[in-house]
């Protein structure tokens, strides 16, 4: 399978925050690579994934993000 690259703006604005959202992230994607940019204005995470990560992230309940194209 074709490792993707996904880039979503996040509501991930704060070091508690950050800390949840990993470890939702290692539990969810283990093998997958992912980092958040907290010093863009909009939080990004980008996630490198064989897997169809927007299903995943989208709908998290921990934080908000969309997914940009």
């Amino acid at each position: 399978m074709q490792i993707m690259i996904y880039v979503f703006k996040t509501s991930v604005d704060s070091h508690a925050k950050f800390e949840l959202a990993s470890l939702l992230l290692d539990q969810l994607l283990p093998e997958s690579k992912w980092n958040f940019d907290l010093e863009d204005c909009d939080n990004i995470l980008r996630i490198d994934s064989e897997l169809d990560i927007p299903n995943l992230i989208l709908n998290n309940g921990i934080f908000d993000c969309i997914e940009l194209e």
